[in-house]
């Protein structure tokens, strides 16, 4: 493994932190202030600082569902696609941890099985009581529809410079639907790190649930780039 390697896996796990410290965040510490839009936005907003942060070191997926999308398309190796995503559910797992902290030195926060940690789910762990099937189908269009608007608009050097606000609003609109029905995942690694950390306080039912909320985003991803294979081959062949 070289150093330019390291450096974007390094990056990767940097960027999914930031990603999950400040949207899982704002969810679990002030969601009730906020309300769905404003956790909608946190998420979003985390996007848009890390794409000029770390866009030039490692593309900002800082989601295994986008960088799945890329190597689908070509643009990523095996071996990238490995690093990508260890790096991912580390950052992601960290950032859990690190959040467990904060809100357990917040007395009024009542710990963190009162805030929910920013974890995803469905039935009984979901605000609007979605059935696995929905949830399952919620995260496959939504992933489908973010991830298609991060292939496009990174596919042209022309779109490069303003990508990052383009990725970071559409993670927004995915979200101001996806928040009441499943939490919006559209990232395994987001999903995993509160799971896992919520079943180190004994609450296991997210951990239980998030096989969805990693095999969905995944098949959202590769239907995704196989829309965007076939619009490309399309408009060649017309060409």
């Amino acid at each position: 493994m070289d150093s330019v390697s390291v450096k974007k896996y390094v990056a990767e796990a940097f960027g999914t932190f930031t990603l999950m410290f400040f949207g899982c965040g704002s969810a679990a510490v002030a969601g009730a202030a906020l309300g769905n839009l404003g956790i909608a936005f946190a998420f979003g907003l985390s996007i848009v600082a890390m794409a000029f942060a770390i866009g030039n070191v490692s593309g900002c997926h800082i989601n295994p569902a986008v960088t799945l999308g890329q190597f689908i398309d070509g643009r990523l190796s095996v071996g990238g696609l490995i690093g990508y995503r260890i790096g991912q559910f580390a950052g992601a797992i960290i950032a859990a941890l690190a959040l467990m902290l904060v809100i357990e030195n917040c007395a009024d926060l009542g710990g963190v099985a009162a805030t929910g940690l920013g974890c995803n789910g469905f039935g009984e762990a979901s605000s609007s009581g979605i059935s696995m099937f929905g949830a399952v189908l919620v995260e496959v269009i939504l992933t489908c529809v973010f991830v298609l608007a991060v292939l496009g608009v990174t596919a042209d050097g022309k779109t490069g410079h303003f990508a990052g606000i383009v990725i970071g609003l559409t993670l927004t609109f995915v979200h101001i639907m996806g928040i009441p029905l499943t939490g919006t995942s559209v990232n395994p690694a987001r999903s995993f790190g509160p799971a896992l950390v919520m079943a180190f306080e004994g609450n296991t039912l997210a951990l239980d649930q998030v096989w969805v909320f990693i095999c969905a985003p995944l098949v959202g991803a590769a239907l995704a780039a196989v829309i965007f294979r076939a619009y490309k081959s399309f408009y060649s062949a017309q060409a």
